[in-house]
């Protein structure tokens, strides 16, 4: 029998307190923050869904793992545990750690990465596409048509446009080193890529003579959709499925702070002999050595057993409908989110939600400002102010103007999450007295995470 209620499977080991405040509190600290959430003491939020990007808890097992780190400079054993649960899923010859994901980024795209070049992607992420364009790389976008319409229904919003990626590999013969894919595609609502878009993805690239490069920071819930929504995959494991996906790519770029667990890390991972020497000398340079990359050695056993309980079907199945369960109580109450559900986050449509607020008075910025001071929930804008800005200088609307509210894993419990749908409700209703914001300072690059504003009239 079904039961329509979501039972976490796991019990509560430890908890940590939240501080409550008022209005008029949180008010006055976001103004002091310049309108930055991400300027936001963290005791100041109640809720806070900035970020599932190493705000999950790590389970009895994993902090069990950290007690067996070993911290040996060079040729600690914790690497071969890390190194072999990694290759589990990740048959890739090479597997080089790295403190976090930008850090694998950005010794890739410093190997292939220069002026002149084009790094194709289905939607590349804010930390991807700076370390590309830091390089004068260009980074482009070619994700399917369904995937820019927040309304769409389809089922793998997040696939490469592969006729599109096959034309810009001709008429850019010569100047393409690599193709990114991401999955799930965070940019684009935490939507899902098909094996079966995965695989023509690999082949046109292959057929060019181009490697691909998964950036697979949620590649368990990619593969748990694919085995909910893709024909003949319904009875697989999904750790075969994530093993299908990896052999059809020549290397990947991982964030392990997100489905692997892990409150910090990361790794670069490749079949190229050549290029991995390289990497491994930019490493040694920024990072560490190779056999630990910027991370203790109980962090690479943490992220081991991490990697063994995000594959489990009962967690994916609560993970995934439980981002469902918010998603789905917000369209009900007739507030605008990006359809369907992604999997780490319910992304509000602040296009549809202020539509008074043209996109370069921020919408997205001004609801994230809003839900904060309404009710302490901390989301994050994905829109204009993360990707407006161009290297030219120049500003331009971003596609969607969305607001990111991401689950952290195993940490809010349904309560939580019932009163995130009640603030969200509260400033629904107060929408029609929302304004817009002017940036008062910005750095060049990623000025999402530091710039300052100012609400306009």
């Amino acid at each position: 029998m079904a039961f329509r209620t979501i039972v976490e499977p796991f019990r509560i080991h430890s908890v940590a307190p939240l501080r409550m405040t008022t209005e008029e509190q949180r008010r006055e600290a976001v103004a002091a923050a310049g309108y930055n959430l991400f300027g936001l003491h963290s005791d100041d939020v109640l809720i806070d869904l900035l970020t599932d990007s190493g705000t999950g808890a790590m389970s009895r097992d994993q902090w069990a793992a950290i007690q067996h780190g070993d911290e040996s400079y060079a040729g600690s054993p914790s690497f071969e545990i890390f190194r072999s649960a990694v290759q589990a899923l990740f048959p890739f010859v090479h597997v080089i750690p790295t403190h976090q994901g930008r850090a694998a980024e950005k010794i890739l795209f410093t190997a292939l990465g220069g002026a002149g070049l084009s790094i194709p992607s289905n939607t590349h992420f804010d930390t991807t596409r700076a370390n590309i364009e830091y390089t004068g790389a260009e980074a482009v976008d070619l994700v399917i048509a369904e995937g820019r319409d927040p309304a769409s229904r389809h089922p793998f919003k997040g696939n490469m446009d592969t006729a599109r990626l096959d034309a810009f590999l001709t008429q850019n013969a010569g100047r393409v080193p690599v193709v990114m894919l991401t999955l799930t595609n965070n940019s684009g609502g935490g939507q899902p890529v098909s094996l079966e878009n995965i695989r023509e993805t690999s082949a046109v690239c292959h057929r060019h003579g181009v490697p691909l490069f998964l950036d697979a920071c949620r590649f368990a819930e990619n593969a748990w959709f694919i085995r909910e929504r893709e024909p003949g995959q319904g009875e697989r494991e999904v750790s075969d499925i994530v093993r299908d996906m990896a052999r059809l790519a020549d290397g990947m770029t991982m964030s392990a702070k997100k489905d692997p667990m892990g409150n910090i890390g990361g790794w670069l991972a490749l079949n190229d002999d050549a290029l991995a020497e390289q990497c491994r000398a930019l490493l040694i340079l920024t990072e560490g050595f190779p056999t630990y990359g910027g991370l203790a050695g109980r962090d690479l056993e943490a992220l081991a057993q991490g990697l063994k309980e995000v594959v489990d079907h009962d967690y994916l199945r609560y993970r995934i409908r439980s981002t469902a369960y918010l998603g789905e109580a917000l369209a009900k109450a007739g507030i605008p989110v990006l359809q369907p559900i992604g999997g780490h986050a319910v992304y509000l449509d602040a296009k549809a939600f202020l539509p008074h607020i043209p996109p370069l008075q921020y919408p997205g910025q001004a609801l994230a400002v809003a839900l904060y001071e309404a009710g302490g929930v901390r989301g994050c804008e994905i829109g204009t102010v993360m990707f407006g800005r161009h290297p030219d200088g120049s500003e331009t609307p971003a596609t969607m103007e969305l607001v990111r509210l991401a689950i952290p894993r195993r940490t809010y419990t349904q309560s939580h999450i019932d009163y995130v749908i009640e603030v969200c409700g509260e400033v629904a209703r107060r929408a029609p007295t929302l304004s817009g914001y002017r940036i008062s300072h910005e750095p060049k690059q990623l000025r999402h995470f530091t710039a300052r504003f100012e609400p306009l009239a």
